[in-house]
């Protein structure tokens, strides 16, 4: 009597385990790429899956966002000047059976991919471009990443460079390149500032000279000006053609 309860409970575990087996949950962001004798035979999911034991297998695939950080890489850019450079990948799995069958670990391709772009990408553009034209350098990597990926069933969907390293030699280098461009931007405005006054200068003496007595009316704004100030010694100028006039009033007509 005690093996036949032994016997039957050794075939109720047994029963539970084949269908523990046999039962698979899979959630609404899980796909399930389902191998008959190793043979493909479909995606399955999501809800709850059939299958059966030793026979099928399946393999669980989750097609949410991945954000994939891209370590440090050196780049030498096209001026010849060594950086570090960090990256962060947004991806995520389009097609579960390619990304199970086309490749080993879609993780790990993408992520070495993904380095091997962003060297490649970055060494073709100089130090300049690559802190100023960020935007465009991640549009080309996520474009080659999203195309060279596409076998995989991944979808690249943004790439982000997060940090530009460069030595202190560097830095101190650029900085001096940047003073020395605000010094020559400083002497080209004060250039054009001269070169301005000067033809303002022209274009007045012209104006006074088509027109005498505005002369004089210049003449008598530099004495209220000198009539303001309250130094001790004020010299008055005397206009040329005054002295002209004193001149021919000494003379007599006989002389």
């Amino acid at each position: 009597m005690l093996i036949d309860w032994a016997v039957y409970l050794v075939i109720a575990v047994l029963a539970i385990a084949i269908l523990g087996s046999a039962i698979r949950v899979f959630r609404e962001y899980e796909r399930g790429v389902m191998f008959t004798l190793g043979r493909f035979t479909g995606v399955k999911g999501p809800g709850l899956i059939l299958m059966l034991p030793y026979i099928q297998q399946m393999v669980r695939v989750d097609l949410r966002v991945v954000v994939l950080d891209v370590p440090s890489q050196d780049v030498i850019s096209r001026d010849n000047v060594s950086v570090k450079v960090n990256a962060v990948l947004y991806f995520r799995v389009l097609d579960a059976d390619k990304a199970v069958i086309q490749v080993e670990n879609f993780l790990e391709a993408t992520s070495q991919l993904a380095q091997t772009t962003l060297r490649s990408v970055l060494g073709k553009h100089s130090l300049d471009e690559m802190l100023s034209e960020r935007d465009k350098l991640n549009t080309d990597i996520q474009t080659i990443l999203d195309a060279q990926t596409e076998t995989w069933g991944i979808k690249v969907a943004n790439v982000e460079i997060k940090q530009v390293d460069i030595s202190e030699s560097m830095i101190r280098a650029i900085a001096k390149q940047a003073e020395a461009e605000r010094i020559r931007r400083a002497k080209v405005i004060n250039a054009e500032g001269e070169q301005q006054a000067a033809q303002k200068l022209v274009e007045a003496a012209e104006i006074m000279a088509r027109a005498p007595g505005s002369m004089q009316l210049r003449y008598l704004g530099a004495l209220h000006d000198i009539a303001s100030d309250r130094s001790n010694t004020i010299v008055l100028p005397l206009p040329t053609d005054l002295l002209h006039a004193l001149s021919a009033f000494g003379k007599t007509p006989g002389s």
